[in-house]
């Protein structure tokens, strides 16, 4: 019987531990000082500008582009997190885009994770609308509310990936879980790596009351403004990568990161009643046969 207690006792300390590493790796990774050492200019590099330290990066958009930028790297896996500060005032028909991506454009065959924040009319709420590709199929969308304003500071958003589950986080707190099955299927991307990008642009044949809200260009330029980039990933390196199959060495890919915490579902519970607007899962007008990654459940 001490024996047994003994190994119990051991079993609860080591995951205690892994609990730990998990939580100093998300709480404090430290970011890279400069948004050279991890990025590059997509396109309008006059649409973009730092603060004078470099520590604080802005994109803009006005009535002739937008802009963008991606990291040098790919990754497969792995913790990606930034603080971001969205379009203030009247906003109503700009994206703030912050995704994941097997490549540059809208390719077919592209696996991607979304977040796109979705600007409004003065005094009415952002949006947040995240969406889930493999293969170059969607169709996964979900929009929330948020319970502060994302122009008037800046918030945390971050993925968490791993052959287990995606999370996407808002201050750390889990907005939405993706699952993946026990068998190969079509709707869990996690074969091919991706950079991590972030733009603005102008959607407003869709984004804002599904088009009737159109941008309002006299308020241009439109700036969103972005600092404290941090990976703790599977970096891709060609011919030889390290990210073919998954390990354990990672706290993000270890049996605590497979799942929520006990507090993440408190936290989860809280969304799913509060702040969910809509949820392909639960939209039998649009998927009369419910897509099959439905039926998996967010809390195991």
């Amino acid at each position: 019987m001490e024996n047994k207690a003994s190994m119990a006792s051991a079993a609860a300390i080591w995951c205690m531990l892994v609990y730990l590493a998990m939580a100093a790796s998300m709480c404090s990774a430290e970011p890279k000082s400069s948004f050279e050492d991890n990025f590059s200019i997509m396109w309008s590099e006059n649409h973009f500008k730092t603060s004078e330290d470099g520590q604080i990066w802005y994109l803009s958009l006005d009535n002739d582009t937008g802009c963008g930028f991606k990291t040098k790297q790919k990754y497969r896996f792995g913790w990606f997190s930034m603080k971001l500060k969205l379009v203030g005032g009247d906003s109503a028909g700009v994206v703030t885009a912050y995704y994941m991506c097997t490549e540059d454009g809208a390719g077919p065959t592209r696996d991607e994770l979304d977040f796109e924040f979705l600007g409004n009319r003065t005094g009415e709420p952002y949006l947040i609308q995240t969406n889930i590709y493999k293969n170059g199929t969607g169709n996964r969308e979900m929009r929330h509310k948020l319970w502060f304003d994302p122009t008037l500071d800046y918030h945390t958003y971050s993925i968490l990936w791993n052959s287990h589950q995606i999370v996407f986080f808002v201050d750390r707190v889990p907005v939405r879980v993706f699952k993946n099955a026990d068998y190969e299927n079509n709707f869990f991307p996690n074969q091919k790596p991706m950079y991590l990008f972030s733009s603005i642009w102008n959607a407003d044949d869709w984004a804002t009351r599904g088009g009737l809200e159109k941008t309002d260009w006299k308020k241009a330029p439109f700036v969103s403004s972005y600092k404290d980039f941090t990976v703790d990933g599977c970096q891709w390196k060609e011919p030889y990568p390290e990210c073919v199959s998954t390990t354990t060495e990672h706290w993000w890919d270890q049996y605590e990161a497979w799942h929520l915490t006990k507090d993440q579902k408190l936290d989860f519970a809280w969304v799913q009643r509060n702040l969910v607007i809509y949820d392909y899962c639960k939209d039998t007008e649009r998927f009369p046969k419910l897509p099959e990654e439905c039926s998996l459940s967010p809390w195991d």
